[in-house]
């Protein structure tokens, strides 16, 4: 049974093994498990009920992930997109008035609009036609961009005043002190080499904030999962046909799209699994992996999912193939009914996981000719807004449209690819509907 997982996920090819898989599958669920509760309580602000919405979290992760797994062979999960949740949730639904049945309808248009260009090879085509500095950048951004989420989610980065917003937290807060320790810790393991470094520390760092009374233990381990039919297959197709809300479907488009490219693209580079020009090969099968998965979320209650950032814990924890991948998504399936056990995880031990990816992913740097200014400004473009805005969305699309600029102010508009213009005009068409 082992040797055919292991030629089916092909092992050998990739070097790695199925404990290595097992680690980095369950790395990647600790990290991003947040998402069953963070999710719904996102999108109950749009009426869709918690418990339902829940299910549907969670059911949409699996099989994205598994067909990521299966599929595709690549170690990215797929869940939920946070800011996609966000701007329906407040924005369609709130501020602009529209249901959550007709919301939800334009995330299943897009899907299909996704599907339908990864069919005919377009997002692939798109994909490769972006330089290898703004993949750097990518994969750089992602990784200080994830640091300063673990930074905010464990309380050592908090908010400031006018003029400065970010400060040093309290660090006599037990949660802080809990941080700093997990996070020193789970940095001695990795220098020591230890597999599974940063799962270990997540876990300890868990048991001790228990033992020490900063987290609770839940009254109960296991739940049955809550009646999904409430927001089962509710699409309002009507109203979302209406010439009015086309807008909303182009930036639901543009802004998935754009954070799945960078996040593929990314995570490939650190799991250094793209080819010699900078490509992701057969980028199809993740790209249409995660199209598949965005058609189905909205069937099943959810908004956009695709491929999630936090999977460059597992790939940092040597997570190599759709194995990783497949035993994320049987953590995801087994939080149907462990959901009290899998969410106790607080923010201050997963976060400290984030915080390291962005050590590791900072060396793709090194590859962007620094004398270059037209490679150089798009690329310092992408990595600060994404961190800065809090938002990949708007440091990618500050890069596809400074890339253009700089080369055509320079006279050298021709070593631009052909889909760069179009990746340029989509970047401005999302300031223009969708930037927030």
């Amino acid at each position: 049974m082992t040797s055919r997982i292991a030629t089916y996920f092909q092992f050998q090819r990739y070097g790695t093994s199925m404990k290595r898989e097992i680690i980095a599958g369950l790395t990647t669920f600790l990290t991003m498990a947040y998402i069953i509760i963070v999710n719904p309580a996102i999108l109950e602000n749009a009426g869709i009920p918690r418990g339902p919405s829940t299910t549907a979290t969670i059911i949409a992760a699996v099989f994205g992930t598994v067909l990521m797994a299966f599929f595709a062979n690549r170690p990215f999960a797929i869940a939920p997109y946070m800011s996609e949740n966000a701007f329906i949730a407040f924005v369609v639904v709130k501020v602009m008035g529209y249901s959550w049945q007709t919301a939800l309808a334009a995330v299943f248009f897009a899907g299909v609009i996704f599907t339908l260009l990864t069919l005919f090879k377009v997002r692939s085509w798109l994909a490769e036609s972006i330089p290898l500095s703004l993949k750097c950048a990518f994969a750089t951004g992602i990784g200080l961009f994830l640091t300063f989420i673990g930074l905010n989610e464990t309380g050592i980065v908090v908010l400031g005043v006018p003029g400065a917003p970010v400060k040093l937290g309290d660090l006599s807060q037990p949660s802080v002190l809990l941080a700093v320790f997990g996070l020193l810790f789970t940095v001695v393991l990795i220098s020591r080499k230890v597999l599974g470094s940063m799962m270990i520390g997540i876990v300890v760092t868990t048991i001790a904030s228990i033992i020490l009374k900063v987290t609770p233990l839940p009254q109960s381990f296991v739940s049955m999962p809550p009646d999904i039919t409430p927001i089962l297959f509710k699409l309002d197709f009507a109203g979302a046909l209406n010439p009015g809300f086309f807008p909303i479907i182009l930036t639901i488009f543009i802004m998935a799209f754009l954070d799945t490219v960078g996040t593929l693209l990314g995570l490939s580079m650190r799991a250094d699994l793209l080819d010699d020009n900078g490509n992701l090969p057969e980028i199809e099968k993740p790209m249409l992996a995660d199209a598949l998965a965005t058609v189905a979320a909205p069937l099943l209650g959810t908004t956009t999912t695709g491929a999630y950032i936090e999977s460059a814990a597992g790939i940092e924890e040597g997570g190599r193939t759709g194995f990783t991948a497949l035993v994320t998504a049987l953590f995801f399936l087994l939080a149907l009914f462990f959901a009290p056990l899998f969410t106790i995880v607080p923010a201050h031990a997963y976060g400290i996981a984030l915080i390291v990816i962005g050590s590791y992913m900072i060396s793709p740097l090194a590859k962007i000719d620094f004398d270059d200014f037209t490679e150089l400004v798009p690329a310092f473009l992408t990595v600060v807004l994404m961190i800065f805005t809090y938002n990949i969305g708007v440091g990618m699309t500050a890069g596809f449209i400074a890339y253009p600029l700089m080369k055509g102010a320079t006279g050298r508009i021709k070593e631009m690819k052909g889909g760069m213009w179009v990746l340029a005009l989509l970047s401005l068409s999302y300031f223009l509907f969708g930037a927030k």
